[in-house]
């Protein structure tokens, strides 16, 4: 019988403690978690619980103060160089004098593609986000959610396994949202990726996760990791049914409670 798949991601009494000038902060205590390959995880919690902190040891960003995590098999640091993940940040990032195509083709130059690989890379995400067409745009020309289809296009032209994702909807309109909720859905179907997903939204954690990690607030420790029920293929109108509203709850109910464990 064959062997279970090693996680893709892996957390083990992982901590963070940040020297301040006002003395140590624990951002991170004793986070335990496995990610699998294809899974879409989303992290919520109150902010400054960690989520990013723990997103940021994932990328190589941070570095913990105790415990292990690893990428791939890899450490985080050995992950990063072999491009194990793209990032979408909070905003888009975008350089305004730089067309949609050149933003996205940015890490593809520096990672030494050649031309032709990079207008292949760039018409194959471009159409993946549902972007063909713009590429010759400036990101001023572009609404919000379009501008943060380009950064995830980004993320996407090399081709990297694993899609790390902060918070990248938090700053747009609940209608834009919601449809790039369903975009990202497909995408995920379409690609296989593994996503981690920061939100502080209920309904978005729930709607678009085979997996949700409920943080405490700090120092940022796991209260509970939902496995949500719910089918891969998800219409919007999915969050009206009992299902939804029960896991709704009981992230809601884990964050009250990690909001009772505090001292």
């Amino acid at each position: 019988m064959a062997a279970p798949p090693s996680p893709v991601i892996s957390a083990n009494a992982l901590d963070l403690t940040f020297q301040t000038g006002d003395g140590p902060v624990q951002a991170l205590k004793d986070v335990a978690l496995e990610i699998d390959k294809g899974d879409f995880v989303s992290f919520i919690g109150p902010s400054g619980c960690g989520k990013t902190t723990f997103l940021r040891c994932i990328a190589g960003l941070e570095q913990p103060t105790g415990g292990t995590l690893s990428v791939n098999g890899m450490t985080p640091d050995a992950a990063r160089r072999a491009r194990a993940y793209g990032y979408v940040f909070q905003a888009a990032g975008l350089y305004p004098w730089r067309t949609i195509a050149k933003n996205i083709t940015l890490p593809l130059e520096i990672m030494g593609y050649t031309k032709s690989d990079q207008a292949a890379r760039v018409e194959r995400v471009l159409e993946l986000v549902e972007l063909s067409g713009f590429g010759g745009k400036y990101p001023w020309q572009l609404s919000g959610g379009m501008q943060q289809r380009a950064s995830i296009a980004r993320a996407l032209a090399f081709d990297a396994d694993i899609l790390l994702m902060d918070e990248p909807f938090g700053a747009l309109d609940e209608i834009v949202r919601d449809h790039l909720n369903e975009q990202l859905l497909a995408l995920w179907a379409r690609t296989e990726k593994t996503i981690c997903f920061v939100t502080h939204s209920i309904p978005e954690a729930v709607y678009l996760s085979t997996k949700i990690v409920v943080m405490s607030p700090r120092p940022g420790r796991i209260s509970d990791v939902i496995e949500s029920p719910l089918p891969k293929d998800r219409p919007l109108d999915i969050r009206d049914s009992a299902e939804f509203i029960d896991i709704a709850h009981r992230v809601r109910d884990g964050l009250r409670a990690g909001h009772g464990d505090d001292v």
